[in-house]
C-alpha cells in the first residue's frame, strides 16, 4: 500500500456512497443503499465494519449474530486494494466484534467459483460444509457452505 495504513473502524451511515463504489465493482448484483440503510439502522443483530486509507473506505464486511452463530452477509475488497491483507483483516475485526457477542460459530456463502475468497476463508479455519444449488440470483451459481467453530481461539487484528 505504499506506506499507508489500513484503518478498521464501524461502518456508519455517511460510508454508503463509498461503499456502494466498492459494491459496484465486486458484485454483479450490489446491495441498493436503502438496505444498507436498514442493516445499520434498524438490525440490532448486525455489525458492519470498514477498512479506511486515509478518507478513502477500500472494503467493507458484515455480520449478523443469530444466538451465538455468525452469519456472514458480505466482505468486499475494492480490486486495486486486494491480496494486501485487507481482508483479513476485516474478518478478523468482525470475529473479534463477534466473539465479544457471544458468537461460538461463523458462516458464510461463497460463490463454488471463487477461489481466491475460498483460500482465505480456508486460512481463517473455515471448512466446507455443503452447497447451496442455484443461491445467487444473478447467474444461479451455486455457493459453497463455509463454517469456522471459535471455541476459545483468539485472533489477531493485526493493530
Amino acid at each position: 500500500m505504499e506506506g499507508a495504513s489500513v484503518i478498521y473502524r464501524t461502518m456508519t451511515v455517511e460510508d454508503i456512497p463509498q461503499i456502494q463504489l466498492v459494491e459496484g465493482k465486486c458484485f454483479p448484483t450490489p446491495w441498493s443503499r436503502s438496505i444498507f440503510v436498514s442493516e445499520l439502522t434498524r438490525n440490532d443483530n448486525a455489525i458492519y465494519i470498514v477498512a479506511a486509507v486515509g478518507e478513502r473506505i477500500v472494503g467493507y464486511a458484515g455480520i449478523w449474530i443469530i444466538l451465538d452463530e455468525g452469519h456472514i452477509t458480505n466482505i468486499a475488497v475494492d480490486p486495486n486494494f486486494r491480496r494486501q491483507g485487507i481482508g483479513q483483516g476485516l474478518m478478523d475485526v468482525l470475529t473479534v466484534e463477534a466473539v465479544k457477542r457471544g458468537v461460538t460459530a461463523m458462516t458464510l456463502e461463497v460463490r463454488v467459483t471463487n477461489y481466491g475468497a475460498q483460500a482465505l476463508y480456508t486460512k481463517l479455519g473455515f471448512v466446507p460444509n455443503g452447497i447451496r444449488k442455484e443461491y445467487y440470483q444473478d447467474d444461479k451459481e451455486d455457493a459453497l457452505i463455509m463454517w469456522r467453530e471459535l471455541g476459545a481461539q483468539r485472533t489477531n487484528t493485526g493493530n
